[in-house]
């Protein structure tokens, strides 16, 4: 098997991939699992989808497909741990409000995430968007709403917003 191009790519867009997977699943480690798995996939299937010239909307099917999935598996939902980790303290630039961003994005529905991650931070379109997840337009258009309402609620809960408009 021959890997032309694919070492560019996976090179390329690691980073970005990585970026989009955190946020789908607020973890680091699991975002990390996810790109190589998504990476390890498209390996195998690199001559075909490269052919085809969609590489990037494939990629992120796979990472919004196996971020689904860790929702279905029971045992990745708990985790054991001998201690309690320390909490992070904001430093001078850090108002908080990226730490009440993601423990509220968090608190979506793992399919409302993913909406508004790939709508928002990935700046696909709403067609785009439905593409990746495999619904209608309507569906991302209303789980983005939904998304985002919860989101400008959780601000202004906390005063992130305040002289804003929610």
């Amino acid at each position: 098997m021959t890997d032309t191009g694919f070492r560019e790519y996976a090179a390329a867009r690691r980073a970005a991939l990585r970026r989009t997977a955190y946020l789908l699943c607020g973890d680091w480690h699991l975002a990390d699992d996810l790109v190589q798995d998504a990476l390890a996939g498209l390996f195998v299937r690199w001559r075909k989808v490269r052919a085809g010239g969609e590489v990037d909307p494939y990629v992120r099917r796979m990472l919004v497909n196996g971020y689904l999935a860790t929702h279905r598996r029971g045992w990745r939902r708990e985790v054991a741990v001998a201690e309690l980790p320390e909490t992070a303290v904001a430093g001078p630039a850090d108002d908080g409000t990226r730490d009440v961003l993601l423990r509220a994005l968090s608190e979506l529905h793992p399919s409302q995430r993913a909406v508004v991650v790939l709508r928002y931070w990935d700046d696909l379109s709403v067609e785009q968007t439905a593409a990746v997840l495999g619904c209608s337009t309507g569906n991302v258009k209303s789980q983005a709403a939904r998304g985002l309402a919860h989101l400008r609620t959780a601000l202004a809960r906390t005063g992130a917003l305040e002289g804003e408009t929610v």
